[in-house]
């Protein structure tokens, strides 16, 4: 009887000190990533945990070590790297304490509607489909979001960033620098802006001369509102023809005076900002310079003679 006591003892002490080695140094033979829920629970998750061969023993005598030996702080939701040969201590550890993985989808300046759906429809971890996305409507940023999430919820999250950017920056507006009156408006001339220059520096110069031209009733010749009944913002990948410079689409600026009837791109809040407060000058021209900026004239003539040095840098380039 002693003998079969001590084997006992001995058997319990074995398998005390095998799932004791393995709470702090078993683990799962590969990388695993774990999801966890709001209001998820240790208990709630431990079969998952148990399923996928993450945890020492079975979910009972788990949550009996962490009870003993491990923090009292509840599991945090979110997306955690789990490293291949994690015991069950550091697998508790992360999910206490560790750093959710991150994913984050950019919707950069000036994107157009149908690229950001695109974007947000080659992300395998969301869910559903893209709703429609109407353009201007989504603020540029970079975003998180859950494996899982459903896309549409990604997107009223960058639709509702829109509005609240709109609602400090329109109310801060200087009335009487540009012929804007609402915030609609001012998305639509912000969206060309960002579409016409690519040097951030040069934003609220770029506004200044859009707005002159609607002070005094001149088209405003953007060469983007042209090519954006025909690609939906896509880049075009050729010269405008004569046909699409003539069409009367809605959005061609060389046709009508004039905002088009919406916007071209979602700009961001920079450009957003420099069309309500745009640099004041007397500029109603301006055409590249060459480097990505622009120069800019206050007569017709000086315009023609900075046209004319942008044709001989081309020549010089081979691109003409």
């Amino acid at each position: 009887m002693k003998r079969f006591l001590l084997a006992i003892a001995a058997g319990l002490i074995a398998a005390l000190g095998t799932v004791t080695l393995l709470w702090w140094y078993g683990g799962a033979s590969k990388p695993e990533t774990v999801s966890v829920s709001e209001g998820a629970t240790l208990t709630s998750l431990c079969p998952e945990l148990d399923r996928r061969g993450l945890i020492p023993g079975n979910c009972t005598t788990y949550r009996l070590f962490a009870r003993l030996l491990g923090s009292a702080d509840g599991i945090q939701a979110g997306e955690f790297e789990i490293p291949a040969g994690t015991g069950g201590a550091k697998l508790l550890d992360i999910l206490q304490h560790g750093s959710p993985v991150q994913r984050l989808v950019t919707v950069p300046e000036g994107m157009p509607s149908i690229l950001v759906a695109e974007k947000l429809a080659a992300i395998p971890y969301l869910t559903g489909p893209v709703p429609d996305i109407a353009e201007g409507s989504v603020l540029p940023d970079s975003y998180s979001f859950a494996r899982g999430e459903p896309r549409a919820a990604v997107v009223k999250r960058m639709q509702a960033a829109m509005e609240r950017t709109l609602a400090e920056l329109w109310p801060a507006r200087k009335p009487g620098t540009c012929p804007v009156t609402t915030p609609q408006e001012a998305i639509i001339l912000a969206s060309i802006v960002e579409k016409e220059t690519g040097k951030p520096a040069e934003r609220s110069a770029v506004a200044g001369v859009y707005c002159n031209r609607l002070k005094i009733g001149m088209k405003l010749d953007a060469d983007p509102t042209v090519i954006y009944p025909v690609t939906k913002g896509k880049p075009l990948g050729r010269r405008i023809l004569r046909s699409e410079l003539n069409a009367d689409t809605g959005y061609n600026t060389y046709r009508r005076p004039g905002l088009p009837l919406g916007p071209i791109a979602n700009p961001g809040r920079a450009s957003i900002a420099a069309v309500l407060d745009p640099e004041p000058h007397q500029y109603i021209y301006f055409v590249a310079d060459g480097t990505g900026g622009h120069i800019f004239a206050r007569t017709y003539a000086e315009h023609q003679a900075n046209v004319r040095k942008w044709f001989a840098i081309r020549r010089a380039r081979g691109e003409m």
